[in-house]
């Protein structure tokens, strides 16, 4: 893993993804490898080498602070092409600076990771008066998390900060996506239980979007497992109602169980 120090020149871009009105990235890269990424096609980065570096941005906080003072309040989504909490954010805490900052001018937030260490922040995000904290798990098992997002938290450890922050006041939604192609229509009213048990507001869905190299990524972390391959393939490529079949079942359990449900984009 390449860790690398730089400095940013802004801290706050515009953002067109539904609900925010700025983006903040901590970091370049992420450390979860994560093999259905889409940042490396947004950023424009070989997707061989997405996975293998983090650039630390050291002076985010200082340039955060002094765009605050002019820029109109927005929500501020934390992050949108990196995780920021991922295990580099346990050592040089930008994610945590960038927060305090946001806290000194109350500008609402909507934080999304796939790490339990988002808990460390629990006690500052609480003094927001507006904060949502969105949970990505795209699948139950954790089998195939460890194949597909090897370096994120545990499914078990993500749904069990979910609660936590939830009983503490605190608006907590899940990103149900990209959606696993092992997962079944029957296995969708189990899902919708586990994520109302941990007391979600909402469930926000995405399928699997092939964006060019995802696809070979996915299959360099997955050819171990050749009954998973097949699904996966078979499902993406052969089964062209697949995503819709489980939009539908989702959207029906969603009104049985009386849950909001979200499409992501």
């Amino acid at each position: 893993m390449i860790i690398k120090k730089v400095t940013c020149k802004t801290a706050l871009s515009l953002s067109k993804l539904p609900g925010l009105d700025y983006s903040l990235n901590p970091y370049t890269g992420c450390e979860h490898k994560c093999a259905y990424c889409y940042s490396p096609n947004i950023l424009r980065i070989p997707r061989e080498n997405w996975g293998n570096f983090v650039y630390i941005k050291e002076n985010i906080p200082l340039v955060l602070s002094k765009e605050l003072k002019k820029k109109n309040k927005g929500v501020v989504g934390i992050s949108t092409v990196t995780d920021p909490y991922q295990p580099a954010e346990r050592k040089y805490q930008l994610t945590r600076f960038c927060l305090q900052q946001l806290l000194n001018y109350d500008f609402p937030i909507s934080i999304q990771t796939k790490s339990s260490l988002i808990e460390r922040d629990i006690e500052i995000i609480k003094k927001f008066s507006d904060s949502e904290i969105l949970i990505t798990i795209s699948t139950l098992n954790d089998y195939e998390r460890k194949l597909i997002e090897p370096n994120s938290s545990p499914i078990q450890k993500r749904l069990m900060v979910l609660k936590k922050i939830s009983e503490l006041g605190l608006k907590t939604s899940v990103f149900f996506g990209p959606i696993y192609p092992s997962i079944t229509k029957n296995d969708i009213p189990q899902i919708i239980d586990v994520f109302i048990d941990n007391n979600v507001s909402k469930i926000m869905i995405d399928n699997l979007h092939l964006k060019p190299g995802v696809w070979n990524s996915i299959k360099k972390q997955i050819t171990t497992d050749q009954n998973l391959l097949e699904i996966f393939s078979k499902n993406l490529f052969e089964n062209n109602n697949y995503f819709k079949e489980l939009r539908k079942e989702i959207i029906v359990a969603g009104k049985e169980k009386n849950i909001k449900i979200v499409d992501a984009f």
